[in-house]
């Protein structure tokens, strides 16, 4: 393509261009521009020597962080609850469209899909405060309930082995009826002539759900699983932090608190940035890898 041909394409679209051009400046500017600082995982950094004078120390931090005690348990931690996460967040938001899609009566089906979305717009402040409300051992309603039935209390916060099922268990109350729209929209584009058809060669609506619906929107649900399991080493900061108490540190230290804790509190900004980056460096890899998985098995793929 010739330069003339390029000018000449530019010149017929250049509203549209023109258009592109703040957005692309503030991505370049806030997304692209603060991965120069990444290097300060491979320096020595200093506030007072900035990020080109600090010394270059290699991969030091990232060989402590390798040979430090605790991380087997970060890391441990971090994938039992990203892994339980994914097999119950997954799942449940296709199930609960599904479920929708099967509903015939629009008015309960527009009030219950709303209801199920409003939890997707509470604060993780509030979800936090709520957790604590629900599961206080001393006057927590789910506690209440347990000792009525003669039972003893629970202290889930304060029980580290409790903190993985709370923490899932709340995100998927807030975040389930949210995640059912993406599939929900994928359903209303099934032609409804298959299911006419379908219902005359006499299936039931468990076969249309088999074999018309499911496949339909298997695409948009690898898609969907391929942008999760990238994100595998990323736990909601937040939350666990909220959340996180001396009881249940054993399974509740994940690697986006270490990071905050060492970069922030401990104010080793070289070091944190290193633990960042093999956070991130996994995701990548893992995403990778679940990508070509699904070209393999022939599904849809990112790219």
């Amino acid at each position: 393509m010739t330069f003339s041909r390029i000018a000449q394409i530019f010149s017929r679209q250049k509203w549209l261009y023109l258009m592109m051009l703040l957005p692309l400046v503030s991505l370049l500017i806030w997304n692209y521009w603060p991965m120069y600082g990444v290097i300060i995982a491979f320096k020595d950094y200093s506030p007072a020597l900035g990020i080109s004078g600090s010394p270059w120390v290699g991969f030091q931090h990232f060989t402590r962080f390798f040979n430090a005690f605790y991380f087997k348990d970060v890391i441990v931690n971090t994938l039992r609850i990203s892994i339980y996460s994914l097999l119950i967040g997954v799942p449940l938001p296709i199930i609960l469209a599904l479920m929708f899609n099967e509903v015939r009566s629009k008015k309960f089906k527009s009030i219950t899909q709303t209801i199920s979305y409003i939890p997707n717009f509470i604060s993780v402040v509030i979800v936090v405060g709520m957790v604590f409300f629900f599961t206080s051992p001393v006057d927590g309603v789910i506690n209440e309930v347990i000792k009525f039935f003669g039972m003893k209390p629970i202290d889930f916060l304060g029980d580290a082995k409790m903190f993985p099922h709370v923490f899932v268990w709340s995100g998927v109350w807030q975040g389930v009826g949210w995640g059912t729209l993406i599939y929900t929209a994928a359903m209303s584009g099934i032609p409804q002539d298959q299911y006419e058809a379908a219902y005359l060669e006499g299936a039931s609506r468990i076969q249309c759900m088999r074999h018309i619906t499911i496949p339909a929107i298997m695409p948009t649900i690898v898609i969907s699983t391929i942008l999760a399991t990238g994100s595998i080493m990323s736990v909601g900061f937040e939350k666990v932090l909220l959340l996180q108490n001396d009881a249940n540190l054993a399974t509740s230290e994940v690697l986006s608190t270490y990071i905050y804790k060492a970069g922030i509190l401990n104010a080793e900004y070289s070091f944190s940035a290193a633990v960042g980056l093999f956070n991130n460096l996994v995701n990548f890899v893992i995403l990778f890898i679940v990508n070509k998985i699904a070209q393999k098995t022939g599904e849809n793929s990112l790219w």
